[in-house]
């Protein structure tokens, strides 16, 4: 069976974005090619990427055409050519598939429906940020691995990673890496019965 593997960054104090709108609440990321390298290694072991409509749409004015540019760097290529050919799985009640090639939208459904793709055939699924997202299928239990990139950074308020969490879930450390930027990448798998 396929996995569900959440790929976020978040603050030392629990948050996956800031308080500030858009692509701004992303900013105090910390980034470096080590911690590209290392992501993208995972990320093209895969063919699935599952988001949240907000994501999505940012993924989408972006990475089609990153490679395009004249500064493109190294990981723009890489990250793009993967993203293009990548299936898309999207959460939202707004989106309309038929304007989006190689995309799957669920909007209803839900535990049937990702259950639905966790039997279906090819490699685990990542789901990049996507807080919303997350949110709902923390709520459903359908998620099989954090890999958690913990910032060197107190943000105090914001979008938390962890909300309305009613049941206790039990996780195991199967990794971890320190980057030289004071980024932690821990990797927990949920533990089932």
């Amino acid at each position: 069976m396929r996995k569900i593997v959440s790929f976020v960054h978040v603050s030392l104090d629990g948050f996956v974005a800031s308080t500030a709108k858009g692509p701004a609440g992303l900013g105090w990321i910390s980034i470096s090619t080590d911690l590209f390298e290392y992501v993208e290694q995972r990320i093209q072991q895969t063919d699935t990427a599952l988001y949240g409509r907000t994501t999505f749409e940012m993924m989408e004015s972006y990475w089609p055409t990153a490679a395009d540019k004249p500064d493109a760097s190294p990981h723009d290529h890489e990250h793009s050519r993967w993203y293009k050919s990548a299936r898309k799985v999207v959460l939202s009640k707004t989106l309309s598939e038929k304007n989006h090639v190689n995309t799957q939208i669920i909007s209803s459904n839900l535990s049937d429906e990702i259950n639905k793709l966790k039997h279906g055939s090819g490699s685990e699924i990542l789901m990049f940020g996507s807080p919303s997202a997350t949110h709902a299928l923390m709520a459903e239990n359908l998620i099989d691995e954090y890999w958690l990139f913990v910032n060197p950074i107190l943000l105090g308020q914001g979008i938390p990673l962890f909300k309305n969490i009613k049941d206790k879930t039990a996780l195991m450390l199967v990794n971890s890496k320190i980057f030289p930027s004071g980024v932690v990448c821990l990797q927990y798998e949920v533990k089932r019965n």
